[in-house]
């Protein structure tokens, strides 16, 4: 299951990529970057650039991203 796990938009469940070729980060993976970052999320713009499903640029909107490139 793909969530968003803070932020505005925590607990949201997130669609799967169809077909097996994207894997998804893992929510542990995910929060420890997010930890990292800490404040400097908020108000910065964001690169997902490996976007497959995304979860990475929407997890740092929900955390107060200005904006995201996908």
């Amino acid at each position: 299951m793909i969530r968003v796990i803070s932020g505005r938009a925590k607990g949201r469940k997130l669609k799967k990529v169809p077909g097996d070729t994207t894997r998804p980060i893992m929510d542990r993976v995910k929060e420890n970057l997010f930890n990292i970052l800490g404040p400097d999320v908020v108000g910065s713009p964001w690169l997902d650039s490996f976007a497959g499903t995304g979860q990475v640029g929407i997890e740092a909107l929900s955390r107060g991203s200005v904006g995201v490139v996908f």
